[in-house]
């Protein structure tokens, strides 16, 4: 099995190399300029993944959900972001499959024809705004607490000085 591995581990770079060299014999500079903006892709997909990351780790803790779940997002799409970036159709078509395999956001239930009947609800429901893009959901829920609804109490006191009687040196 190691043996396997490692022969498809050192097989890989060898089809790249190759099917880069034919895609160049075959489409010639067109080829250059594809690996310069797919490569330009990877690295705004790993930028805009770092900056977001800790926005969408915060609203799903906020939110009661599970912070792992979008870590494994996120680390999910910064591989393929990485693998974008490396040069060669194949490890581009492997970042388009990790990008394109949907993220399950679905909650346990007690109950699997429920949480089939749930997910399919949520499905059938999402909101789109008028530009297409799915709302983001940072609204806040109904039943959910404020930050900042805590109460802190105390008392104080005013002490007045006389300036004229205590001068400073």
């Amino acid at each position: 099995m190691r043996f396997l591995i490692g022969l498809i581990l050192l097989a890989f770079p060898f089809a790249e190399i190759f099917l880069l060299v034919e895609l160049a014999h075959r489409y010639g500079w067109w080829l250059l300029l594809y690996l310069v903006v797919i490569g330009l892709l990877g690295l705004q997909l790993i930028k805009g993944e770092k900056l977001l990351l800790s926005a969408k780790m915060m609203q799903n803790v906020t939110s009661g959900g599970n912070p792992i779940k979008t870590m494994l997002g996120s680390a999910r799409n910064m591989v393929a972001g990485v693998l974008l970036i490396i040069p060669g159709v194949l490890s581009d078509v492997f970042a388009v499959i990790l990008l394109l395999i949907p993220i399950q956001n679905s909650k346990p239930s007690t109950s699997g024809a429920t949480n089939s009947t749930t997910n399919h609800q949520q499905t059938d429901q999402t909101i789109f705004n008028q530009s297409g893009f799915k709302q983001s959901g940072f609204k806040s829920k109904s039943n959910s607490k404020a930050a900042n609804d805590d109460v802190i109490e105390g008392e104080f006191v005013e002490i007045k000085e006389d300036f004229d009687k205590n001068p400073r040196k």
